[in-house]
């Protein structure tokens, strides 16, 4: 795939595109992976679910959000809101040549995920990894010694801690719960019983709200990103046949 992929300001998001094995084809799907806070599209989690979906017959594209690694805009600007808008460019993008899409979100990029989703109907299968829910909660627990615009997200300097960032998460979002509410394709929620970034109680908020109708999975002691090599395995493993399961295990 040689696109071009531009956001609604004008911004160029980069993005890797990878086919899927041959000998294992899925027919007419794709699946977008997208990142967490302070990510891209390079990072382990990402890549690795990209190589194991690959691996398994899907095709993939995995997109850093603007203002992140080597996509064009100011990461200041990065909010749940205009990532919204990101992934929405992205879909534009592929949906004349693919029927169906599957999006993996990692964290913040999976609370981006839901909440298109919920509004979206090309987007046919979610999976959540690690995925942020309560966005206020999560905004004054991470980051609410630091002063806006002065301080950094985790101590990085190519990080600044923005007021438009903590105003998104904090007064115009809060929760996700609403659009959760509204999901009704199939649905991964995967997350680690270890992780301290974003708490497995996210993930349990919507196994409540949704009952039945998503499915959970937690890996024993696995951190934020599924960084132990046993952890992404099962991640990964868990992730693909899940996805086979849903969309279908016929071979072209």
């Amino acid at each position: 795939m040689n696109l071009t992929i531009k956001n609604k300001s004008g911004e160029t998001l980069d993005y890797s595109f990878n086919s899927g094995n041959a000998a294992h084809k899925r027919a007419n799907w794709i699946v977008l992976l997208g990142h967490g806070v302070t990510g891209n599209k390079d990072r382990p989690v990402i890549t690795d679910s990209a190589k194991a979906l690959n691996e398994a017959g899907w095709d993939t594209l995995a997109f850093s959000f603007a203002g992140n690694g080597d996509s064009e805009g100011d990461f200041r600007a990065a909010t749940i809101t205009k990532e919204c808008g990101d992934l929405q460019t992205v879909i534009d993008a592929v949906s004349p040549h693919y029927q169906k899409i599957a999006y993996v979100g990692h964290s913040m990029g999976s609370a981006v995920g839901v909440i298109q989703a919920s509004r979206d109907t090309r987007i046919q299968a979610l999976i959540s990894l690690a995925g942020m829910v309560d966005t206020k909660t999560f905004a004054q627990t991470e980051f609410g010694n630091q002063t806006p615009d002065q301080g950094l997200m985790w101590e990085e300097e190519c990080c600044p801690l923005s007021t438009a960032f903590m105003q998104d998460l904090s007064q115009t979002i809060k929760t996700i719960l609403p659009q959760a509410e509204k999901i009704n394709i199939p649905w991964l929620l995967l997350h680690g019983t270890a992780d301290d970034v974003v708490l497995p109680k996210d993930t349990e908020q919507i196994k409540s709200l949704k009952e039945t109708k998503v499915e959970t999975h937690y890996i024993n002691q696995a951190d934020h990103s599924f960084n132990n090599p046993e952890h992404k395995k099962q991640m990964t493993e868990v992730l693909t046949t899940w996805l086979q399961k849903i969309t279908g295990s016929k071979k072209l």
